[in-house]
């Protein structure tokens, strides 16, 4: 499949994602129950995964979408913009984000810094993948559904320039 310049090839199946949406929620709903979680998706990327996350989340919550930046084609500008920021209402609340990818870690370092500014009760993070070798960052991600090598990918919320989010599946650029 192209997507603009690249070629892509079949990653991750829409039955594997199901899996890994599914084990996630399975996870959360363990770790938060009795409480209520303020879910904070980012979008634009987390939103396929969310939807689907959320529809499987017994816990008592509260959606709150926020959305912070900083790709530019297939890599990381190292640039974090935040048109749509975490609302002061976090304050003393148990705060899930919900991430499609993280990557070098540049913009969810960014998110725990202006969130913990906020003073939330606990903080914790959640993606769909995680790239551990491309980590400049320190700091937990709780849930992780798959973790990858540096390959960029899209489909199922990721996108190629704005391209390519609502594919069923995950593909991965053709080496």
């Amino acid at each position: 499949m192209k997507i603009k310049d690249l070629e892509f090839e079949p990653f991750v199946t829409e039955a594997e994602l199901a899996e890994v949406v599914r084990h996630t929620a399975e996870r959360i709903n363990a770790d938060y129950a009795g409480r209520k979680v303020v879910l904070c998706p980012v979008l634009t990327g987390s939103f396929m995964f969310f939807a689907d996350l959320a529809r499987q989340l017994t816990v008592e919550n509260e959606v709150c979408f926020v959305k912070y930046t900083s790709y530019e084609g297939t890599a990381s500008s190292g640039r974090v913009e935040a048109p749509l920021p975490f609302p002061a209402k976090v304050k003393d609340r148990d705060v899930l984000i919900v991430e499609d990818v993280i990557d070098t870690g540049i913009s969810m370092d960014y998110m725990l810094q202006q969130l913990r500014a906020l003073q939330p009760r606990s903080v914790r993070v959640c993606a769909l993948f995680y790239k551990p070798g491309s980590m400049q960052k320190d700091f937990r991600v709780d849930y992780v559904g798959r973790e990858i090598g540096n390959e960029f990918i899209v489909g199922y919320g990721l996108d190629y320039d704005q391209q390519g989010r609502t594919l069923k599946e995950v593909y991965v650029v053709k080496s």
